[in-house]
C-alpha cells in the first residue's frame, strides 16, 4: 500500500510538473513578438523577443504577434469621380506591424480595420480627381493611399508599405470613346512610323548620290593631276631636247619651213631676225661646199719635163 501511494503521488508531481511547463514556456519564433498580460494589465516591458520564454502560470497570459508583412485584397468598390463619372476599383494593401503592443492594445483585429477604412479612404480620394487624371495618374493615387492608410494605421502599431490599384473600371461609354481613342493613337502612329521610313529611305539615297558625286568628282581631280603631271613632264622633256639643238639643226628647220612657205599660196611671209642671223653661217657653209666642189671638177696641169 504504501509503494503504491508513492507511485501515486510521484505522477501527482510528474503531472502538476508537465502542466506547469505547458503553462509557463513558450517559444516565440524569429517573426514573432509576444504581448504577456499579466493580471490583465501589459508595457513595453512584458513584450518578449524570439526565443524560448518562462510565464508565470495562470497569471500571465500571453498574445502572439506576427511581424511578416501581409497584404488584404479590398474588393471592386463602386466610387464618383470630380466630374461625376462612377467607376469601380479594386487594390491590394501590402502591411506589417511594427509596435506589437499597440496592435494589440489599440485594435481588435487589425486586417478588418484597415479594409474597412480603406474603402472610404479609397472614396475620399477619388472624389477629389477627374476621370482622366484617374485613368493616366495611377502611381500618384497609389502614392496617395499609402499616406493616408499610413496615417491612421499609426496609431493601431502597423505600416502601411505598399498599395497597389489592380483594375479601374470606367463606364461603358468612357470605355467605347477610349477604344475610338486607341484605334486612332495606333492609326497614327503607323502613319509616322511609314512617314518615317520614307524619309530614312530618301535620306539613304541622297546619301549615296552625295556620295557618288563626291567619288566621281575625286576621280576627275585625281586624272586632271596626273593629265597636269604628264604635261609637264613632256614640256621638261621637250625643253631638254630644245637645250641641245645646235646652229645647223635650227638651220635645217628653218629651211624646211622655208619650204613649206614656198608651197603655201600666200603672197607676203613674216621672217624671224633669227632666221637671218642663221644665214650667215648658212651661206659660209654652202660657200665652202661649192669651192670644194670646183676644186674636185678643175683640170690638172702636167709638166712635161
Amino acid at each position: 500500500m504504501e509503494i503504491a501511494a508513492v507511485l501515486a503521488t510521484l505522477a501527482v508531481v510528474v503531472i502538476f510538473i508537465l502542466i506547469v511547463l505547458y503553462l509557463s514556456v513558450r517559444v516565440v519564433q524569429q517573426y514573432e513578438k509576444m504581448v504577456v498580460f499579466r493580471l490583465g494589465r501589459t508595457n513595453e516591458s512584458l513584450v518578449r523577443e524570439p526565443g524560448l520564454r518562462f510565464l508565470v502560470p495562470i497569471i500571465d497570459r500571453p498574445v502572439k504577434v506576427d511581424l511578416r508583412e501581409q497584404f488584404i485584397e479590398i474588393p471592386s468598390q463602386t466610387t464618383i469621380t470630380k466630374d461625376n463619372a462612377p467607376i469601380n476599383v479594386d487594390f491590394l494593401i501590402y502591411w506589417k506591424i511594427n509596435d506589437a503592443l499597440k496592435s494589440v492594445v489599440n485594435v481588435v483585429y487589425f486586417s478588418g480595420a484597415l479594409q474597412g477604412i480603406a474603402t472610404t479612404t479609397l472614396r475620399a480620394v477619388i472624389g477629389d480627381i477627374l476621370l482622366d487624371e484617374v485613368l493616366s495618374k495611377r502611381e500618384q493615387i497609389n502614392e496617395i493611399l499609402r499616406v493616408k492608410l499610413d496615417e491612421v494605421t499609426e496609431r493601431w502599431g502597423g505600416k502601411v508599405t505598399t498599395v497597389e490599384i489592380r483594375e479601374i473600371i470606367p463606364p461603358r461609354d468612357v470605355q467605347d470613346a477610349m477604344n475610338r481613342q486607341l484605334s486612332s493613337e495606333r492609326t497614327r502612329r503607323a502613319v509616322i512610323t511609314e512617314s518615317e521610313g520614307t524619309r530614312q529611305a530618301a535620306i539613304n539615297v541622297a546619301e549615296g548620290q552625295k556620295q557618288s558625286e563626291i567619288l566621281k568628282a575625286e576621280g576627275e581631280r585625281q586624272a586632271a593631276i596626273l593629265r597636269a603631271e604628264g604635261f609637264s613632264q613632256a614640256l621638261e622633256r621637250i625643253f631638254r631636247a630644245a637645250s641641245g639643238v645646235d646652229q645647223k639643226t635650227m638651220a635645217l628647220q628653218y629651211l624646211e619651213a622655208l619650204k613649206a612657205l614656198g608651197a603655201s599660196p600666200a603672197t607676203k611671209y613674216v621672217i624671224p631676225v633669227e632666221f637671218t642671223r642663221l644665214l650667215d653661217p648658212l651661206t659660209k657653209l654652202i660657200g665652202r661646199g661649192m669651192l670644194a666642189d670646183e676644186d674636185m671638177t678643175a683640170p690638172v696641169e702636167r709638166s712635161d719635163g
